[in-house]
C-alpha cells in the first residue's frame, strides 16, 4: 500500500504547470545567524525548465547565497484544507552576473508581472543594461521537489 503522501503528490506535468501559473513564491536562504531568512520573490521558468530570479548584488539574499548556496522555496495555492496545493523545491542557487542574463531575466519578468507586450522586450533589455551590472540573476538548481495536493487525499471533503 503506498503512503498518502505518494498519492496527494503532483504530477509531474501538474508540478510543471503549478510552477509556471505561480506568482509569488517564497524564496528561503540561510541567514549570517543560521536563522532561515524568507522574501517573497518574483520568478520566470524558462524553456528548459530552470527557475530564473532577479535581486540586486548588494542583496542580503544575494550576501546569504555567496556564504552558502542552498535555498528553499515554496510556491502554494488554495484556501480551504481541500484546496491547498504546494510546491517545495530545494536546491543550490548560481549567482549570474552575465549582463545579457540579467536583462533577459528582467524582461521575462516585466512580460510576466506587468504585462509587458513581448514584442517590446529587446527595449527592456536595451534599456536595463545600464542598471544590470549592480544586478544578479538567481538560477535555481533544483535538487528536489516535494509537492501536495490535498484534493487527492483519500476521504477530504470538497
Amino acid at each position: 500500500m503506498s503512503h498518502v503522501r505518494d498519492r496527494i503528490a503532483l504530477s509531474e506535468a501538474e508540478a510543471g504547470a503549478m510552477l509556471r501559473e505561480s506568482r509569488i513564491p517564497v524564496l528561503v536562504t540561510n541567514g549570517p545567524d543560521g536563522v532561515p531568512d524568507p522574501v517573497p520573490m518574483w520568478f520566470v521558468v524558462d524553456d528548459n525548465g530552470t527557475v530564473w530570479m532577479r535581486t540586486y548584488a548588494a542583496s542580503q539574499k544575494v550576501r546569504n547565497l555567496e556564504r552558502d548556496p542552498r535555498f528553499a522555496a515554496l510556491v502554494e495555492s488554495g484556501e480551504r484544507y481541500a484546496q491547498l496545493r504546494g510546491l517545495q523545491l530545494t536546491g543550490t542557487v548560481e549567482l549570474v552576473e552575465d549582463v545579457d542574463r540579467i536583462c533577459d531575466v528582467m524582461a521575462r519578468l516585466l512580460v510576466k508581472y506587468e504585462g509587458l507586450d513581448p514584442a517590446h522586450a529587446d527595449d527592456v533589455r536595451a534599456a536595463y543594461r545600464v542598471r544590470a551590472p549592480k544586478q544578479r540573476a538567481l538560477r535555481l538548481h533544483v535538487a528536489r521537489t516535494v509537492s501536495w495536493d490535498h484534493a487527492k487525499a483519500p476521504g477530504t471533503p470538497a
